[in-house]
């Protein structure tokens, strides 16, 4: 009898052996069976699923309304500061007003229908231009039937480029501000120093080699520099005061050291002209 029992204990705990393995076999293979995990990995993965669904769409909801805080915020700065400007220009266009009217008054207080810098522009194209007179004259396409004169100065986007010497119906010669005949009259113009002074002179030469006007009949002590601005004085009468001419190219001495001759880079490049605008000078009696 008692080896019977001995005998039943060890079935026994074959059987439960052999149901261990079973579990553990059953359980690896559905671990390695991906497309079918168990019920409690399922529930977890739910479960887990549910949860970042539930915690991100608040967390996106809060991190989209720090951006458009932070967006509305620029825009508000951006806002205030464009209105700063308006204002600015806005005061400025009142200035510009006020002195464009005082103007007005004193003109009419002193008799005057014009000052030195007072013109009007005609727009023009060029016609033509002969090779064998390339550096001094120009044909443009306006005459006497647009208004133009005699004498008128004539630019380009640059700076000034001359000025008419014949006025036809519909179209007008322009003699170039780097004309070489001796018997053109030079431009009246004003070197503006670096320390603040005008030096007064006449644009009378052209030097075909350095590609540059020349500014004559100067006696200064004053120091003119390389780079100084070049314009219009307005003395005369018909060119109008501060119309750009060029800049300072180099400075010489005569042969006495007593007149200097300022070579000058001209603004407005005189070997492409297509378009030109002529000055129409406001002056008294027009």
């Amino acid at each position: 009898m008692q080896k019977f029992f001995s005998n039943k204990k060890l079935i026994v705990l074959l059987i439960m052996l052999i149901v261990c393995m079973g579990f553990i076999a059953m359980s690896v293979g559905l671990r390695n069976n991906k497309k079918s995990p168990s019920f409690v990995r399922q529930f977890g993965n739910d479960v887990t699923g549910i949860t970042n669904q539930v915690i991100s769409v608040p967390a996106n909801g809060i991190g989209r309304g720090v951006d458009a805080l932070t967006d509305l915020i620029n825009t508000y700065q951006e806002n205030k500061e464009l209105k700063a400007q308006l204002d600015d220009l806005a005061q400025t266009k009142v200035q510009t007003q006020t002195l464009k009217e005082e103007n007005t008054s004193l003109k009419k207080e002193l008799g005057l229908k014009g000052t030195l810098t007072d013109y009007t522009t005609i727009n023009a194209s060029v016609l033509s231009r002969n090779p064998d007179n390339w550096q001094n004259a120009l044909v443009i396409n306006k005459g006497a039937l647009a208004g133009l004169k005699k004498d008128m100065p004539v630019m380009s986007e640059s700076g000034i480029i001359g000025r008419i010497v014949e006025v036809n119906k519909t179209n007008s010669k322009v003699e170039l501000v780097s004309s070489t005949d001796q018997s053109s009259n030079g431009f009246a113009a004003v070197v503006n120093t670096k320390d603040g002074k005008q030096v007064n002179g006449i644009m009378s030469g052209y030097n075909a080699d350095r590609k540059q006007l020349k500014l004559g009949q100067i006696k200064t002590d004053a120091a003119i520099e390389k780079g100084d601005k070049v314009i219009t004085s307005g003395l005369g009468g018909l060119t109008p005061k501060g119309l750009y001419l060029g800049k300072v190219a180099a400075v010489k001495k005569d042969d006495f050291g007593l007149a200097l001759t300022v070579y000058v880079t001209p603004a407005a490049d005189l070997n492409n002209l297509t378009v030109v605008t002529v000055i129409k000078r406001t002056i008294e009696g027009e």
